[in-house]
């Protein structure tokens, strides 16, 4: 072949300068093309190329148990106070013959975190499996995690380690149920659900947010005197800590720290809300932001913080999309006092018309210089065919010869479980 007079420096030189997507898909020329892309000095050549790139907003729209997934860039310079903004279309997911649970489903729940996205759960059409399901919507791969089987209720959490670059899944029991939680590492050679213990019992309330190696989550408990409790989960550490905001409010990634908003009034002509942001989780120090935004009648529907991005500007959305209406994006500056609106256009095209509304699902990425490689480029890991072995445009097949083989048996407390079990 032609690539074998080619230095490897100069091969890696010349990738590296490349989009992810077409990385991924220069796998299949050699087998050192598809080795090169998991080399450490790659990773770190990739990811100082691509540093220049703007981080972006995912948007992913649900509709009849399928996700149609977007992206744009974070940062639009332009002055005018109303612009249009046309999002690159990823994918849909999952392929034919799988579909994501319903999120009215009370067994449904999903994630973000440095550049993938999780779901819990995915029927398919063997055996009617229901699967978790880690996917990249930039390279169109994914891989299906095992299933842990649960008599009641339970709830699940994605996390990144940004330092050991360990993705992890947090399932967290009912909380009139034993406290039999569990943790997944992703990855792994043996991957399987281990046990974990939490302190408290809770009702979890939102999805989970990772930001800087640490999951957070709302939760309610009739444990202590504030009923409402933000549960704050190392994913390194594997260690619970707790927070206790004075009401249900929601959580936002607030450049890279967390974010904590509480609505006052929310109106056709105005939204009030306070934003407390985390300076320091050991002494439990808040920085509080009461902001109002006012217009003529320019939130046409309910929006909410989505999060910040490294401008200070405070990112709000709306939340339904439906076919021959505009669906828009607002940027606050709490400097300035300005508000800038966006109409994000192009969901149409990949949508056929209705007049449902579709929920519209928007993930921040994390603007610390913490998580700076999944700001500005896909983290290389998440492609080793270890971890996604998958694609979209092929047929979900299961692997026969996996390391482990997935069954049903009783752990050593007699709580049964089905899960993935190392073959003996």
């Amino acid at each position: 072949m032609i690539t074998d007079s080619i230095p490897i420096d100069l091969i890696a030189e010349i990738l590296s300068r490349l989009p992810a997507k077409s990385i991924a898909r220069f796998r299949s020329v050699s087998k050192q093309w598809a080795s090169l892309p998991d080399h450490p000095h790659f990773k770190d050549l990739f990811l100082t190329k691509s540093s220049s790139s703007p981080p972006r907003l995912i948007f992913a729209i649900e509709e009849k148990c399928i996700w149609s997934i977007f992206s744009s860039p974070q940062h639009h310079l332009k002055a005018s106070s109303s612009l249009v903004v046309t999002p690159e279309f990823h994918m849909k997911f999952p392929p034919d013959n799988m579909w994501i649970f319903d999120r009215d489903d009370r067994r449904f729940s999903c994630g973000y975190a440095s550049g993938l996205i999780y779901f819990h759960g995915l029927y398919t059409m063997k055996k009617n499996d229901k699967v978790p399901v880690v996917c990249n919507p930039n390279t169109g791969r994914y891989e299906t995690l095992p299933w842990l089987s649960r008599y009641r209720k339970s709830y699940s959490f994605f996390g990144f380690d940004p330092v050991g670059k360990q993705y992890k899944v947090l399932q967290m029991t009912y909380p009139c149920c034993s406290q039999d939680h569990r943790i997944m590492t992703l990855g792994t050679r043996g991957m399987r659900w281990r046990k974990i213990d939490c302190s408290l019992r809770l009702e979890h309330l939102s999805d989970g947010l990772c930001i800087n190696g640490v999951l957070y989550y709302l939760g309610h408990t009739c444990e202590k005197k504030s009923s409402s409790v933000i549960v704050c989960f190392d994913v390194r550490y594997e260690k619970f800590r707790f927070l206790y905001p004075e009401s249900f409010c929601e959580l936002i990634n607030y450049n890279g720290r967390l974010g904590v908003v509480y609505y006052d009034d929310l109106s056709d002509d105005a939204v009030e809300f306070r934003v407390w942001v985390l300076e320091d989780v050991d002494k439990q120090e808040w920085s509080k932001y009461a902001y109002t935004m006012r217009g003529d009648n320019i939130f046409p529907r309910y929006v909410s913080v989505v999060g910040a991005i490294s401008t200070g500007e405070i990112v709000l959305s709306m939340a339904d999309y439906t076919s021959g209406q505009p669906f828009y994006v607002y940027y606050f500056s709490p400097e300035g006092n300005t508000i800038r609106r966006f109409e994000i256009q192009g969901f149409g095209e990949y949508h056929e018309a209705s007049s449902n509304p579709r929920r519209v699902h928007i993930f921040v990425d994390d603007c610390s210089s913490f998580y700076s490689f999944a700001d500005h480029a896909e983290d290389l890991s998440v492609k080793d065919p270890t971890l996604l072995k998958s694609s979209i445009y092929a047929p979900y097949v299961y692997n026969e010869e996996s390391e482990e083989s997935e069954e049903e048996y009783y752990d050593d407390d007699g709580r049964h479980f089905l899960g993935k079990k190392k073959r003996v």
